[in-house]
């Protein structure tokens, strides 16, 4: 795709998004799956938008298949990374909203808003579970 004005720039990113969003659902299952934590493993199969297949592949790498021998551990390894996955989908989601604004799709922009609130309220949900007893756990 030749990129040329900012529509361009949007359908792009758009495009790189829901991409991101489809590779995410399966490592976000698999850190569901390896959680021992039952608050984290259930907000993790819920599912989370917005990751690029490198952080999928990274998420597995740390979260799923390290050698972590301490279930607490693994579980504040598992919250670092779902984290670092949604901040990527913040990052894509913050910035179409903006593209969105500027084009004047007013109906695309309070979709995508909408997106990105939810997306800032399932990591502010990850942190409670950290700060709520898993980190404390695994110290």
């Amino acid at each position: 795709m030749t990129i040329n004005n900012l529509k361009d720039v949007y359908f792009d990113q758009l495009q790189d998004l829901h991409s991101a969003c489809n590779q995410s659902m399966e490592a976000t299952a698999d850190l569901g799956r390896a959680a021992k934590d039952k608050e984290l493993s259930k907000a993790l199969i819920a599912g989370v938008n917005g990751i690029s297949e490198g952080l999928a592949t990274e998420a597995r790498a740390h979260g799923v298949k390290a050698d972590i021998s301490d279930h607490d551990a693994r579980d504040a390894v598992i919250i670092t990374q779902y984290q670092r996955m949604v901040h990527y989908a913040l990052a894509g989601y913050g910035s179409v909203v903006a593209f969105a604004n500027r084009l004047g799709l007013d109906e695309d922009a309070a979709k995508l808003q909408k997106l990105l609130d939810d997306t800032y309220d399932g990591d502010r949900h990850m942190t409670k579970i950290a700060t709520g007893g898993v980190n404390k756990a695994a110290a």
